[in-house]
């Protein structure tokens, strides 16, 4: 699917929420573009952790109630750590509440995802309850409250340089591709609407996605695959080593935030 096309299909869907906006990606036409995209950055890390802290705030009681029912339910620990790829791929733990169990078969193998996958643990990631302690990771600036999903840090080298892309900006809770089918889509249709992202964020786009991620939870649509637990794992493009180096040097080094 050409750039162009992604384009206008981004257009029809969301409903002309991002007319005006100023790209991430790519050169500025004008000084002016350049400041709208600085402030509109600027803004959106302020909402971020403005967001994050008055919801881990807010929240509290019910962040409290889960990781009591997890204990309970699961054992220690409570929460799920795990290496993903940031903003140029930098990596950093994302913070999750177990749904599994380590339960292992009688030669020690570890036991396939639907085995371990507990009742409460299914509750939880079917409201997307789970993913509560990830305002922590907005808060600390590893993540945003919208961008695309951050992956497991081993992905790294089997992008392609048009699917690294997605690893332009800051990765989300919730994003672009969340609302037009999350798990039920193809690897390769994620990564088409990441970068569409990518190339066309802006706050509008941004509170059109919190609005129907929303939605969405409480209708419990596109919550995953109906016949497994987790999402097949991404297995990349075969190419050489010199092509992945080359993939992975052409992203700007990250700064500090």
């Amino acid at each position: 699917m050409s750039t162009e096309l992604r384009k206008n299909r981004g257009l029809r869907e969301t409903g002309g929420a991002h007319t005006g906006i100023a790209r991430i990606i790519g050169q500025p036409s004008s000084l002016s573009s350049v400041q709208r995209c600085a402030t509109q950055l600027l803004m959106k890390k302020v909402i971020d952790r403005a967001v994050a802290s008055l919801l881990l705030i807010t929240l509290s009681p019910l962040i409290g109630m889960i990781s009591l029912l997890t204990w309970v339910t699961i054992g220690r620990p409570v929460l799920f750590f795990q290496d993903r790829s940031g903003l140029k791929g930098r990596p950093f733990r994302i913070i999750k509440f177990r749904t599994m169990i380590d339960k292992r078969d009688s030669a020690g193998r570890m036991l396939s995802d639907e085995l371990r996958l507990t009742p409460v643990g299914r509750i939880l990631r079917a409201l997307s309850l789970d993913e509560l302690p990830e305002l922590w990771n907005v808060l600390r600036g590893d993540m945003s409250l919208v961008g695309p999903r951050p992956l497991m840090a081993r992905y790294l080298g089997r992008y392609s340089p048009e699917q690294a892309r997605r690893l332009e900006v800051v990765p989300g809770i919730t994003g672009w591709t969340q609302i037009h089918g999350r798990n039920h889509l193809s690897w390769e249709q994620k990564f088409v609407l990441d970068v569409w992202y990518v190339d066309n964020w802006s706050l509008g786009v941004d509170l059109a996605v919190l609005v129907k991620t929303f939605w969405h939870v409480l209708r419990r649509e596109g919550i995953g695959p109906s016949d497994r637990a987790s999402v097949p794992e991404f297995m990349g493009v075969a190419r050489s080593a010199s092509e992945q180096c080359t993939c992975i040097a052409g992203l700007p080094a990250a700064t500090e935030r």
